[in-house]
């Protein structure tokens, strides 16, 4: 029996509970919406474990995973703003910076050869970061008596930090990648 459609389907479930996350952070839910974004958040290392162990990576779970977690935290980081839990500043941030690999990644793709997207370690770090953020944010929100208020800003402030370096790792990487392309010889 082939099952290397199982990383897709939870990438799948995890773009699915995008709208009840939003919808319980809109309403105030936060024990549910914390609940819902822990399922969302272990899925997205769940699916890349077995893709990886099982070898059952596929073209399209290569397009799923990226899509589904930037559906996740685009989605998360402007709701946790609406409702006045994020700063909007740290959501541009997030957001720019995901928006400016995706077009790189497109203008590389089209300019250049076609992108191999494998993420870098520090963007790795990264995701996993914003991923604690969130968590705290929302444990937070939910249980203020539990969670310190340094523990949010401390994890916002690596949430800047790593996604600034891992977008200029990308910014890099990719640089490097085009010059020694377009230095090749012919």
């Amino acid at each position: 029996m082939n099952l290397k459609f199982i990383p897709n389907l939870i990438c799948i479930m995890r773009m699915v509970l995008v709208a009840p996350i939003v919808m319980l952070l809109v309403r105030g839910e936060f024990e549910n919406a914390l609940l819902l974004f822990f399922v969302a958040g272990f899925s997205d290392g769940l699916d890349g474990f077995l893709a990886r162990r099982f070898d059952w990576r596929t073209r399209l779970g290569g397009i799923l995973d990226p899509l589904a977690d930037k559906l996740l935290m685009f989605s998360v980081y402007i709701t946790l703003t609406y409702v006045g839990l994020n700063p909007l500043w740290l959501a541009l941030v997030v957001i720019g910076r995901d928006l400016l690999i995706v077009g790189g990644g497109f203008a590389y793709n089209f300019l250049v050869k076609p992108v191999e997207g494998e993420p870098s370690g520090v963007s790795k770090i990264n995701t996993g970061i914003q991923l604690l953020y969130v968590l705290a944010v929302l444990s937070a929100a939910a249980y203020p008596a539990l969670v310190p208020g340094w523990t949010v800003l401390f994890l916002g402030s690596l949430v800047l930090v790593t996604t600034v370096t891992s977008g200029i790792d990308y910014a890099w990487r990719w640089g490097m990648r085009a010059y020694r392309v377009s230095h090749e010889p012919t």
